[in-house]
């Protein structure tokens, strides 16, 4: 594969070689724990044993590099597994980190409560706001800034160029949680930031067959450190992708570009219809030209995804009737599969993080807006606003 192929055939072409020995399109699962040494410390290809490496994960390691255009790969056996070992290895007791007032609720509860347990500080902040972000920085203290864009449910759209020059001016470590755009639609790595995470189960794998994480590094001589001490945080501490998991979410990741095409046209469509309804208070979708972050998405976007969030004017009770009242869209935790899904974040995913500041109204209700056909979705939309 050329260096400097597009998006579509690097999803499909790397990491993805044929079996050289049978003429296989597709490279063989290496399902095995161990392998055979010639010699003590003969490693063939330089694998051991499966849990520090194995040929089915390296395949999907490049490929996740390619895709965010970085220099390495790591996956990880979920998105907060991912999570965990990045933090681990660049903070210690003492260190301060910033995240959004808006991110993934596993991502809030790991770094509070484990994180807090272990005596990691931090400052929960609108980062679609830099100069709060700017005044958030505690200089010697603070150590990442953690970006999620857009965010998870409220869609906030956060400059990441922005960021990470402000990140980089005071030495942090720049994080950009890539789940809801994807590497198709989003490249956070080109835009500054030097590490991007991602929850593979979601828009990756995009199928709902799998559960995964990964972590892809910028270049450059400090971030090749940094991911030479996640590698050995990941080695020592254990949170790999088995080699299956690691074939599924390389299989998924082929259809990506295409996929991202169909899930943002789907839901482009759903935000409008459902701007024009009077129980609808708010639509949360960077698509519309009403969102506040519209321009910047349009920017460093190349497509406005398959999320969006509604609020509904009558409150908690209206969101929940919403929720239990669609039929294609169906009632589950989770996001980016080729299915639509509908959830309640206030009592399933951000349930973790009431009474704090990323706490959700409970009028939010979000949508995974799948690949079906699009009248079809629309048509269960109406049929669920109707019950409002």
């Amino acid at each position: 594969m050329h260096d400097d192929a597009r998006f579509d055939t690097r999803a499909i072409h790397a990491g993805q070689a044929f079996d050289p020995t049978t003429g296989a399109v597709i490279p063989p699962i290496y399902q095995t724990s161990t392998y055979v040494q010639d010699g003590i410390g003969g490693l063939r290809g330089g694998y051991e044993y499966s849990r520090g490496g194995n040929p089915t994960r390296t395949a999907l390691e490049t490929q996740l590099a390619a895709l965010e255009g970085g220099a390495h790969g790591l996956s990880f056996a979920s998105g907060l597994a991912a999570e965990d070992a990045l933090l681990r290895t660049v903070v210690k007791p003492g260190d301060h980190v910033l995240i959004g007032n808006d991110v993934y609720g596993g991502t809030h509860r790991l770094i509070r409560r484990i994180f807090g347990d272990w005596g990691v500080r931090h400052s929960t902040v609108d980062t679609s706001d830099v100069d709060a972000m700017r005044a958030a920085i505690e200089p010697g203290a603070t150590k990442v800034l953690w970006i999620e864009t857009p965010s998870n449910p409220l869609m906030k759209v956060s400059d990441v160029t922005a960021l990470a020059e402000l990140g980089h001016e005071a030495g942090l470590l720049v994080v950009v949680d890539n789940t809801f755009a994807s590497p198709a639609l989003q490249q956070p790595l080109a835009l500054g930031a030097d590490v991007v995470v991602h929850s593979t189960t979601k828009y990756l794998g995009g199928h709902s067959d799998v559960v995964g994480g990964a972590l892809v590094f910028g270049a450059g001589e400090r971030l090749d450190e940094v991911h030479e001490r996640v590698r050995f945080t990941q080695f020592a501490a254990g949170a790999v992708s088995g080699p299956f998991d690691a074939f599924l979410t390389s299989r998924g990741i082929k259809t990506l570009g295409v996929r991202m095409q169909r899930h943002s046209q789907n839901a482009l469509a759903i935000a409008r219809r459902l701007d024009e309804h009077a129980g609808v208070e708010r639509v949360y979708y960077p698509g519309l030209e009403s969102h506040p972050g519209h321009e910047l998405a349009g920017r460093q976007m190349s497509g406005f995804g398959g999320m969006l969030s509604i609020s509904l004017a009558d409150g908690g009770a209206a969101a929940r009737r919403f929720a239990e009242s669609t039929e294609l869209f169906q009632l589950a935790e989770s996001l980016g599969g080729v299915e639509s899904l509908v959830n309640y974040p206030s009592e399933m995913t951000h349930a973790s993080v009431k009474g704090t500041e990323a706490e959700v109204p409970e009028s939010v209700v979000r949508l995974s807006v799948g690949i079906e056909d699009v009248d079809d979705l629309l048509a269960d939309i109406d049929q669920t606003l109707a019950r409002l």
